[in-house]
């Protein structure tokens, strides 16, 4: 009796399991998958991010704070930057050790889905506060500053549209080789741009 018992014990034992399995999100994580974000309001969110940076530089071309106001503005821009590119590179750093064989697949997802948000409210303190820095328009580097945050903020929807499709693989050993160079450019394009930006606002702010 008792190692029929045992039998009966062992085989509801694995039943469970088998039913655990096919159970579990296909993500590998602890939550149950969330439809991804539609491209066709990815494409919306850039076209609104674009007219308000337009709409941005259109007020501080009009705008004339006095200089404590202007102190307060360059304090807040480096603290938005601190914020913004800061959390930027904790990103890239954990992909870089994914890379490495050092950091497994979700580790890196769920980084940098921690970080979006100090990511964006980084870039939009950084708008916010030169309204008041009134920059030289006219000038062809702080042309190609906007520039880069025109690309920062569309490389950082793309990396998102990324990041759900890397999530839906199960493993490391899984993940295509495409959205490995997929991932790779747009970490690329996010450090160029970042870099480029602040090196420009630091020449600009020289002169």
């Amino acid at each position: 009796m008792a190692s029929t018992s045992d039998r009966s014990t062992a085989a509801l034992v694995r039943r469970h399991a088998r039913e655990s399995e096919r159970s579990a999100p296909a993500n590998g994580g602890g939550a149950p998958d969330r439809p991804p974000t539609a491209v066709w309001a990815l494409v919306t969110l850039g076209i609104l991010n674009s007219a308000a940076l337009g709409a941005v530089c259109w007020v501080a071309d009009h705008m004339h704070a006095d200089p404590a106001l202007q102190l307060a503005a360059r304090f807040l821009h480096v603290t938005a930057l601190v914020v913004g590119f800061g959390s930027v590179l904790a990103v890239d750093w954990f992909a870089v050790l994914w890379l490495l064989g050092r950091r497994r697949l979700s580790d890196v997802l769920q980084t940098a889905c921690g970080l979006q948000v100090p990511i964006w409210l980084g870039l939009a303190g950084l708008a916010v506060s030169g309204l008041f820095l009134h920059p030289d328009l006219t000038s062809p580097l702080t042309r190609v500053k906007l520039g880069l945050v025109l690309a920062i903020t569309f490389n950082g929807l793309y990396a998102h549209w990324l990041g759900q499709r890397l999530g839906r693989c199960r493993d490391d050993a899984r993940v295509p080789r495409r959205l490995l160079i997929q991932s790779g450019v747009a970490a690329t394009v996010s450090q160029l741009g970042w870099w480029g930006a602040t090196l420009i606002g630091f020449v600009n702010s020289q002169s």
